[in-house]
């Protein structure tokens, strides 16, 4: 690649980078307000063709190991940090920004000097981050029994969800999310789906992920702030993820397009929702795609609620499994087999993350107690 000295290209701005990427292209400034840039925007970044990213917030704040800004560089893309920067309150989406360097200019103004993150630099910084995974750890461990203690009866009661029309009971169900790889992991299931057709279950953005392949979803989960309209209006029964008290954003845009929905209060994040709801409905194989699998995922997303997907998943239990390595199961001669081989390897991180920590054994000793309370033992 040869080096890069001046670029001059459109603004595109918006504090959603995965709403940005939508609209970007090779002749674009991308700028993004986005702390610890994820692996998921990151690659989206890269499809995109932009080649040059601003972030007003840090890329790499190093609370944990995170890939996502040495994705994006290795990926051919200039990432500058300015963090603190008001480039969205000078810039509009369309002006004509000239970068050289690290610098920004509008007009032959220079707007914000920054610092840009090399592949060097990123590497040697993920490489120590690494070995501080365990502090990391801790803090996600004292989230989950926090969580617990505040919404332990998702593991002892489920939720009360509402009637659809869609069958899950005696089915498969394929649960997909806009998550690291899911592009890919559509791919590989193609032969699956057409082999044992399960209720197609879309969290947000993966409504439309199935739309690019020629796929309908029969379910689409969510709080709908990714997801498009088209996608939306495409026939599938929606159940909107609204916050614990009720409130639902997405019902005035909803109402708007004058499609039907459910609203399920919830805490958590939506893909365990999506889980938990063909679970609850009866299915009797769950093959997931694009969601947090391992732990460096689930610490990844920043979110006190991500400890929910630890707990959805000790309640989903052994009915769930990854596409990663899907492609296994395409013929019906496989056997069950590697059903049961993929969702031990799924399970895989968990177990390492109880062996690595004190609060998580704590944790998985009091969840087995209420399972025992449960069954009256």
């Amino acid at each position: 690649m040869p080096p890069f000295i001046e670029f001059t290209g459109t603004a595109r701005l918006d504090r959603r980078t995965k709403r940005l990427v939508r609209r970007l292209g090779p002749d674009d400034v991308a700028i993004i307000d986005h702390t610890d840039l994820d692996r998921v925007s990151a690659e989206e970044l890269v499809e995109s063709g932009v080649r040059v990213v601003v972030n007003v917030a840090h890329s790499q704040t190093g609370r944990f190991p995170n890939p996502g800004p040495l994705t994006l560089v290795r990926g051919g893309v200039r990432l500058i940090d300015a963090p603190g920067a008001q480039l969205f309150d000078v810039v509009s989406d369309g002006d004509l920004l000239t970068v050289r360097g690290a610098s920004l200019f509008s007009n032959g103004t220079r707007l914000v000097s920054g610092r840009v993150l090399t592949t060097e630099e990123l590497a040697g910084v993920l490489a120590e981050q690494r070995t501080r995974v365990t502090d990391a750890l801790h803090e996600f461990a004292d989230n989950t029994m926090h969580y617990l203690r505040e919404e332990g009866r998702l593991l002892a009661e489920g939720i009360e969800f509402p009637a659809l029309e869609t069958r899950f009971r005696d089915r498969h169900a394929l649960v997909i999310a806009r998550g690291p790889g899911h592009k890919r992991d559509l791919r590989i299931v193609r032969p699956y789906v057409r082999e044992f057709r399960p209720v197609l279950i879309g969290v947000d953005g993966g409504a439309d992920a199935l739309l690019e392949v020629g796929l309908k979803p029969d379910v689409i989960v969510g709080d709908m702030d990714s997801v498009s309209d088209e996608a939306l209006r495409c026939g599938a029964e929606i159940v909107v993820h609204a916050y614990p008290d009720g409130r639902t954003p997405a019902a005035e845009r909803l109402d708007e397009l004058g499609v039907g929905y459910h609203v399920v209060p919830v805490t958590g994040v939506s893909e365990d929702l999506a889980l938990l709801l063909a679970y609850e409905k009866g299915a009797v194989l769950i093959v997931a795609v694009g969601t947090h699998f391992n732990l460096i995922e689930f610490l990844e997303r920043d979110r006190a609620g991500m400890s929910s997907t630890f707990l959805a998943r000790l309640r989903v239990g052994e009915i769930l499994v990854d596409a990663k390595g899907v492609s296994r199961l395409v013929s019906r001669q496989v056997g069950m087999l590697p059903f049961v081989a993929l969702a031990v390897t799924g399970l895989g991180a968990i177990v390492a993350a109880v062996a690595a920590s004190t609060e998580l054994r704590r944790l998985i000793s009091l969840v087995a107690g209420r399972v025992v309370d449960l069954l009256g033992g």
